[in-house]
């Protein structure tokens, strides 16, 4: 099963039961080498789900001092897709290795 890493709105229930229909499960973890910055969102559907018109995006900094806490969720890989969805056009996924030594994607800025 897949991992997916929040430090922002999606750690938020009613942002996961619209984008997922479901309260996910995960554990807290940590993401070294980044850093955040601060996105302005403009899609009124993530507007109105996250009710924040600044979103904060992860920039690598490649500092192994530079870290990020948030929170580590089971997704499937249909979930994965959704998220996707959620997430607007200047994000990109990609899949890193977290403190814990788990694998799972993170959006970081395009």
């Amino acid at each position: 099963m897949p991992y997916l890493f929040s430090y922002g709105t999606l750690q938020k229930e009613q942002v996961q039961l619209e984008t997922f229909g479901r309260i996910l499960q995960g554990e807290k973890d940590i993401l070294s080498g980044y850093k955040l910055n601060i996105l302005e969102i403009t899609d009124p559907e993530v507007l109105r789900k996250s009710g924040q018109k600044y979103h904060p995006v992860l920039e690598f900094s490649g500092k192994d001092e530079d870290e990020i806490e948030g929170m580590l969720f089971e997704v499937t890989d249909s979930e994965i897709l959704q998220a996707d969805e959620y997430e607007v056009d200047d994000y990109k996924r990609i899949e890193t290795i977290f403190k814990s030594g788990n694998k799972g994607f993170i959006y970081v800025g395009k």
